[in-house]
């Protein structure tokens, strides 16, 4: 039997520290914590020697590893990746140990012990890294379903308010899209096999013929699923109540990886299986890319609680990712991609500051937050410096994605490019109130005695304030790896970008 591909080896090390939490034993809460996080930590070495072992110059998949499962209908364990899905897998290994130490008292409080919090969180960076990985659409479509499993007792379970009706409104239309999906792979896998026989690959799938008829209704049945991970406009709105109602941990993952499963469906499976109907859906969908835009920047002007401000700005991030990788060029695919890496940075280093923030005040509401420079200095500055990454200011990681998508998207639609610009405008104003409110301006009543963060809170959110600072600087490697695979995925969808015009 061959070995195994270092990209399983990554997905088994959490699961084999989930075994490893239950062996420990009974009330060793702390110990727990530091298991949780030093597996978490092994798992980001691995993928750190998985990236500098990967060949930047090659397109193709790369630490392939395919091996029969179901093998009357050709179902097979196969993974690989690009370098599309080894900054997710990165981006992904990257946030959770994190997470785990920026949120070391979530657990506490639960319907749950902490032993089951940390598990939860373990089995799904399992399935985060998983899914980015497979190759085979069936597996992909298992773990795209399972995934909604830990998310959904981790939002129920040790959420707060709503937590119950946040959870259950995400799993009905989680679901949904699913059913869709359902759908579209069974009629996809009926096809493959009148031509090429039973398999699942999606290489061997992106070469089928399909009538334009049943081309466009497969295209919807993944693209629905798709926009509602994301989630892009007008299935959002799931969105705003998980993220009011989940821990800061959580939405971290639910907005920082999870919703980035969407995106990356809509370009691995999307444009790769059903090129025809992505260019039949092209002006719809970035409709709707630039509806989604303006209208979560909008909604987001007017967010009073603090929760719900981040989740409506990345419903506006979603769709700039989504035009730029509906713009179909290359360099608006790469921007799309990159996007997808820094959004998951910036949301991450909001949600954590805003969940400290709100655990000292004991309030989300922006207006309770009133000069906290003052009184907590280092938190003030942290979330400052998100803040500035959410609304591309140059210098920061967002900027570089942000302004690769808007040029990849003028080169072909030039009016969908300067609609979207405007959401750069929008984005100044949510963002520049918003600190105005909670870090400026006089002391509000309660906060004059609020404590700064503590060395935990400080080394948890540091490296993700230094990707923000050091990528919006130097976002080369990152480029480097992205593009081959980029103009891979636009050579296979029969797309050439556009040439410029020479002047008269």
């Amino acid at each position: 039997m061959s070995s195994l591909s270092i990209v399983t080896i990554i997905e088994l090390v959490p699961l084999l520290g989930v075994v490893g939490l239950f062996i420990l034993p009974k009330g060793s809460t702390k110990l727990i914590k530091q298991f949780a996080i030093g597996i978490s930590l092994l798992d980001l070495a691995i993928s750190l020697l998985m990236a500098f072992r990967f060949d930047r110059g090659v397109s193709a998949m790369q630490f392939v590893e395919s091996r029969n499962w179901i093998s009357a209908f050709g179902i097979k364990y196969a993974v690989g990746i690009d370098g599309i899905a080894l900054v997710l897998i990165l981006m992904t290994t990257v946030l959770v140990p994190i997470v785990l130490l920026a949120g070391w008292n979530e657990s506490e409080g639960g319907r749950w012990s902490p032993r089951v919090y940390y598990a939860l969180i373990l089995v799904l960076e399992t399935m985060m890294v998983g899914v980015f990985a497979a190759t085979d659409v069936f597996l992909f479509y298992v773990i795209f379903e399972a995934m909604l499993i830990p998310v959904y007792f981790l939002i129920g379970g040790y959420g707060r308010g709503e937590r119950a009706q946040a959870a259950m409104k995400f799993l009905l239309y989680s679901l949904l899209g699913g059913l869709l999906m359902l759908a579209a792979v069974i009629g996809t896998y009926v096809i493959a096999t009148n031509q090429i026989g039973s398999t699942f690959d999606v290489t061997a799938l992106s070469g089928l013929h399909i009538d334009s008829a049943t081309e466009n209704m497969l295209f919807l049945g993944f693209f629905i699923a798709f926009a509602i991970k994301a989630p892009l406009w007008p299935l959002h709105t799931w969105l705003p109540t998980a993220a009011k109602s989940a821990t800061p941990a959580t939405s971290v993952l639910l907005l920082g990886v999870l919703d980035k499963v969407g995106t990356y469906g809509m370009i691995r499976f999307c444009i790769t299986l059903f090129p025809h109907a992505a260019h039949t859906f092209t002006p719809a969908i970035i409709v709707l890319s630039l509806i989604s835009i303006l209208y979560g920047a909008f909604l987001a002007i007017g967010q009073k609680d603090i929760n719900g401000l981040i989740a409506f700005t990345s419903i506006s991030h979603f769709g700039f990712i989504t035009l730029g990788i509906f713009a179909m060029t290359s360099q608006g695919l790469t921007g799309a991609s990159l996007y997808m890496v820094n959004h998951g940075f910036s949301t991450a280093a909001l949600f954590l500051v805003a969940g400290w923030m709100a655990s000292r005040r004991g309030s989300t509401k922006i207006e309770d937050f009133g000069g906290l420079q003052r009184v907590t200095p280092v938190m003030a500055w942290a979330f400052f410096i998100a803040g500035m990454s959410a609304l591309a200011l140059p210098g920061l990681s967002s900027f570089v994605s942000e302004f690769l998508v808007l040029v990849g998207t003028f080169t072909r639609y030039p009016l969908a490019a300067i609609i979207g610009t405007t959401g750069i405008v929008l984005a100044a104003l949510y963002v520049l109130l918003t600190v105005q409110r909670s870090l400026h301006g006089p002391t509000a009543t309660g906060n004059e005695s609020l404590i700064d963060l503590n060395l935990r809170e400080k080394v948890a959110i540091a490296p993700v304030i230094a990707i923000l600072v050091i990528f919006g600087f130097f976002p080369k490697p990152i480029i480097d790896v992205l593009n081959p695979a980029s103009h891979e995925v636009m050579t296979q969808a029969g797309y050439v970008d556009p040439q410029p015009k020479a002047g008269k």
